[in-house]
């Protein structure tokens, strides 16, 4: 087995899934706007310690995928984040696009900067302590959007990122995201997301991209945010699941699901619902932002004499969410 195959297999371990931590400065900086914190080196480096320190968290932790300036930072105590995670078993990853742009001759839709360079860049976080690497691209659904052009320009983006992570020895974590903006219904969503991954799939095959060498990070199918009927968590596993099964190869290591804008309970719930009682040859984890960090912020306020509190409720999330990958959480467990 390969040391990108290997590290693959080991993001997916039983019972352990993703921290997202790799939001942007401009990302970060609407979070705390909300909540009133300072934007500042030290609340970013602060807020970054309370996340990765708390005692226990590798046990339902694989990996974190960091931002570029968390990947370089020390704690208070003066030691590398990278050094801390990797002490604890918890792989260290990063985001290497570089945003969104316009697609050209498509006002409404976007494609993924920041191929030029991306070798180097790759060999840079290798050097630094990355062992794996995860890039973006969005598509919306509207009025006869996405269109295959947006579809097909991001499929070969992505794939040209997988093939440089790869040659450099990092597993690449390809996250093609179906927004929930809009009114569409679920299962106009799991018609797109099929082709989306259908396509992306197509363009890796042909890029002689390996396959087990790789972990999916996608949207769960749900309905549009302003779609007023809403979805059972047995609603969103059944269209999940049949789209997966439709677009992904069974050779794929494993899949992580990113939370998507779902609340942190209801991103809980559908996860367990996709991993209970479904055979799929694919493991099925989590790559959590929001749905992990937002009732850390929330209570965190930017405050040191928070911080305890605010690692118990953070502990509390990675722990259930570990349980609902393996299909055994239930929702009282929210009110142990």
């Amino acid at each position: 087995m390969s040391d990108i195959e290997q590290t693959a297999k080991m993001l997916v371990a039983p019972g352990k899934g993703l921290l997202a931590a790799d939001e942007s400065f401009s990302t970060i900086e609407k979070r705390f706007e909300s909540l009133g914190i300072p934007l500042t080196q030290a609340t970013r480096l602060s807020y970054r310690e309370l996340l990765f320190t708390p005692a226990g968290i590798e046990n339902f932790l694989s990996g974190v995928i960091l931002f570029d300036e968390t990947l370089r930072q020390k704690t208070t105590q003066g030691k590398l984040f990278v050094e801390v995670l990797e002490e604890r078993g918890i792989i260290p990853g990063i985001k290497v696009d570089e945003g969104l742009e316009r697609l050209p001759g498509s006002p409404n839709e976007k494609i993924t900067k920041g191929l030029p360079g991306l070798e180097g860049r790759l060999k840079e976080y290798k050097n630094l302590g990355a062992r794996f690497t995860k890039w973006r691209c969005v598509f919306v659904i509207g009025d006869g959007l996405p269109s295959q052009n947006a579809i097909n320009k991001n499929a070969e983006v992505l794939t040209n990122y997988c093939l440089l992570s790869q040659r450099v020895g990092l597993t690449p974590i390809p996250e093609p995201e179906v927004l929930m903006d809009g009114n569409h219904s679920i299962e106009k969503c799991r018609q797109v997301s099929t082709l989306v991954l259908k396509t992306v799939f197509l363009s890796l095959k042909k890029g002689n991209v390996s396959l087990e060498g790789i972990l999916l990070k996608t949207n769960m199918v749900l309905p549009g945010r302003d779609n007023p009927k809403r979805a059972t968590p047995n609603e969103v596993a059944a269209a999940t699941i049949e789209a997966l099964k439709a677009s992904v190869p069974p050779e794929v290591t494993g899949i992580v699901f990113l939370s998507g804008g779902q609340a942190p309970k209801e991103a809980t719930a559908n996860l367990n619902a996709i991993n209970y009682n479904e055979e799929c040859p694919w493991e099925l984890s989590f790559s959590f932002s929001r749905a992990l960090q937002q009732p850390v912020l929330e209570t965190w306020q930017g405050k040191e004499e928070n911080i305890a509190k605010t690692q118990s409720i953070f502990y509390k999330r990675a722990r259930l969410n570990s349980l609902a990958r393996d299909g055994h959480y239930t929702p009282e467990m929210e009110n142990e």
